[in-house]
């Protein structure tokens, strides 16, 4: 794992110009050109007042000068993407932070903000099906079939 991470949980209108640029630039980064998927990643969903996006920097890029996320996601309320459901999406990892398990820091601090933010809440996500063993380990059970989402297969997953 990265020596030392400094985690951020903030609102959209929490967010400063830089932090929301090196948000974007890292979602375009991977979701848009490595996975080759291209749509509008802006959905107005990011600015809903109660969207949450949980991020980390590593402070030693930050020493450097380089503000570079280590890890993102976004958590939505009810009434975005699924009516009776709060959803975890747009989870990535910086390249050159993978293989170190910071997807699994990232995951159990993305439930603490679920509980911390929507309480008692079920969540449900759109998850890319290779990664169901992984968000099983949490507690996410699949309640779907496979369906391509942007060209990639992917399954619905529910966690009570």
């Amino acid at each position: 794992m990265p020596q030392q991470l400094l985690w951020f949980t903030k609102p959209f209108t929490s967010l400063t110009t830089n932090e929301l640029y090196d948000i974007l630039k890292l979602r375009i980064d991977i979701f848009v050109v490595e996975q080759a998927c291209y749509y509008p990643d802006l959905d107005e969903h990011d600015r809903h007042s109660d969207t949450v996006h949980l991020f980390a920097y590593s402070l030693n890029e930050i020493k450097h000068n380089n503000n570079v996320i280590a890890a993102y996601l976004r958590i939505l309320p009810k009434d975005t993407t699924y009516t009776d459901y709060i959803s975890i999406g747009r989870v990535v990892i910086a390249p050159e932070y993978r293989g170190q398990k910071l997807g699994h820091l990232l995951m159990k601090k993305a439930l603490k903000a679920c509980e911390e933010n929507f309480p008692g809440e079920s969540i449900k996500i759109s998850a890319q099906a290779h990664l169901e063993n992984y968000y099983q380990a949490y507690g996410f059970n699949r309640i779907s079939d496979i369906y391509l989402e942007d060209n990639i297969p992917h399954i619905a997953m529910l966690r009570l």
